[in-house]
């Protein structure tokens, strides 16, 4: 069974040409009032600032609007809604890209969550149990998330003209398929002309990643095995977050609906 491309990009709506396409607020946000008219009146009114629109002019339906944070916790500053052009990549805005994706205060809790649990398990005897254990798995895991976003998201990209961002395929595709296509989308990546080209930026940051942690990883934790497990775990976390990438605002958008759908019944006058 052949995957379908990349969804093709179309054009956003005519916005500030000062603003930031990084400004965008949640699913939530997104869900405006202005939705609901359009929905009940089939009027086509211009879409609010941030809501992506299709060909004609059009907003994106609800279900294929990927939020800045899902949950309004977990950053998705590098996903891309379907049917929606994406700000056009290059070495200045890979970089704040990238940036907010390190420095982000979840990035943090998950690091901290990580280094508890790697500390617990004793993955690496060498760097000790208990505060001084924690601390050694802890800045280690720093460097291994920076190290990792600014090869995969900025360097390389830039370097070789790749788009690793996440292009969701969106409602409208079988189940099945879009699973696949998220475990694809580890391998394929896009060219900045559109192209769908080898993830070389995004599996070359991630080999590079596991090369660079040879220089502060005791040597016990840097054998090949050692930097095989961590790379696949790389790999594993990227098709775990992508497949809630690509399926969250499905979700979203049904809760949205049902309760707009509550809000209209509890509008409506009551029978005498």
């Amino acid at each position: 069974m052949d995957l379908p491309d990349a969804p093709v990009p179309v054009q956003l709506a005519a916005a500030d040409p000062g603003s930031s396409p990084l400004e965008s607020g949640s699913l939530d946000s997104l869900a405006t009032p202005q939705d609901t008219a359009a929905t009940q009146s089939g009027a086509n009114p211009k879409p609010p600032p941030g809501v992506p629109v299709d060909s004609d002019g059009n907003p994106v339906p609800l279900e294929n609007r990927q939020p800045q944070r899902i949950l309004g916790f977990m950053p998705n500053f590098r996903s891309v809604s379907g049917g929606a052009k994406p700000h056009p990549p290059g070495w200045n805005y890979n970089f704040v890209v990238a940036t907010r994706q390190a420095t982000d205060y979840s990035s943090f809790i998950f690091l901290g969550l990580t280094s508890l649990s790697a500390e617990g398990l004793n993955e690496h005897p060498s760097l000790g149990k208990g505060a001084d254990g924690f601390y050694a798995y802890t800045w280690r895991g720093f460097l291994d998330k920076t190290d990792g976003t600014y090869l995969s998201a900025w360097l390389l990209p830039s370097l070789l003209h790749e788009d690793t961002r996440f292009y969701a395929l969106g409602h409208g595709h079988s189940i099945p398929m879009r699973a696949l296509y998220v475990i694809s989308r580890q391998g394929v990546a896009r060219t900045y002309g559109g192209s769908q080209t080898p993830n070389i930026a995004g599996l070359g940051g991630k080999v590079l990643t596991q090369v660079v942690s040879r220089e502060y990883y005791p040597s016990s934790a840097t054998d090949f095995s050692s930097l095989a497990e961590k790379f696949g775990y790389s790999v594993m976390r990227d098709v775990i977050f992508s497949s809630i990438r690509e399926f969250y605002p499905d979700i979203a958008a049904h809760y949205i609906k049902k309760h707009r759908e509550k809000l209209a019944r509890l509008q409506q006058p009551q029978q005498p």
